[in-house]
């Protein structure tokens, strides 16, 4: 992401989980949020197929971000109901989970997490879409280039002492190794009974033939975007790494677990297809 420029694959991702309210039913995901703060002309958009349709890759890439999001709402359900109270949203991008949080009245909070460029822009489509910002909401800027997710959690009034649930979607890819293992080193360091969901890109070549041709699709378009893919993980190797980390319980799902969970029986045929990112979660 430049500097002083807010995301653009935030805003992609967007418009997708938009689309999904508009074109597919039953919802995977119910976020009556999600056309709102997109935006009127967006909306009018995508009804018109201008800026996203029901072809197949699309309503694939469709299908496995509203899955992603679906997965780690129902983790932080789980987490809740064993007693979590604080959520942070690593890379918050438009997600809207905060502003349609169901656990309000339990007093979880909600720690947005994400570079000040893109929370101002998020902010500001939060007000034109007059989205009500709630209290248990708190926004936490972070340069990375001048200070640590530590150091902007301290100052939002975060409690390192008291276990949380920590969601880390669409971000993974885009970081060195270095970045993922500190900010993962970080989430280790939290109390017993904290937790983690983010999604991984796994290597090109361990990829089908039509699979590769979609990740270059992909990868060409981030690219483009100032945000290109870096970083990719083997199954196996990333479990490894996380039960050395001190995580004890590991659940990841691909593409057929994905489908099973969440796609089994649907009539539109809406479905995740290739095999060009996993989901995991992870609890200490």
């Amino acid at each position: 992401m430049h500097e002083a420029k807010p995301s653009r694959t935030a805003f992609r991702v967007a418009i997708r989980r938009a689309a999904h309210q508009i074109f597919d039913a039953p919802l995977v995901l119910n976020d009556p949020l999600a056309v709102r703060i997109i935006g009127a002309e967006y909306a009018a958009r995508i009804k018109a197929g201008a800026v996203e349709n029901s072809g197949v890759v699309s309503k694939s890439l469709r299908a496995f971000l509203v899955a992603r999001s679906r997965f780690a709402e129902d983790e932080l359900s789980r987490a809740v109901s064993d007693g979590v109270r604080q959520c942070v949203v690593l890379g918050a991008g438009l997600d809207t989970f905060a502003y349609r949080n169901p656990h309000a009245s339990t007093g979880l909070r909600v720690f947005e997490v994400d570079h000040p460029a893109t929370q101002a822009w998020k902010r500001e489509r939060l007000r034109t879409a007059e989205i009500i910002i709630p209290p248990e909401t708190i926004f936490v800027p972070v340069d990375f280039e001048r200070e640590t997710i530590t150091d902007g959690l301290q100052r939002a009034g975060f409690t390192s002492n008291e276990k949380v649930f920590f969601s880390w979607l669409g971000v993974t890819p885009y970081l060195t190794n270095r970045a993922f293992t500190d900010t993962l080193s970080f989430i280790a360091s939290m109390p017993t009974g904290s937790g983690v969901v983010f999604d991984y890109a796994v290597p090109r070549a361990s990829l089908k033939f039509l699979e590769r041709l979609a990740f270059d699709r992909i990868s060409s378009r981030v690219k483009a975007a100032g945000e290109p893919f870096q970083l990719f993980f083997d199954a196996k190797q990333l479990a490894d790494r996380l039960h050395q980390m001190g995580f004890t319980h590991l659940e990841d799902l691909g593409i057929e677990e994905l489908n099973a969970r969440y796609f089994h029986g649907r009539a539109d045929k809406l479905r995740v297809r290739g095999a060009l990112g996993r989901m995991i979660f992870a609890r200490k």
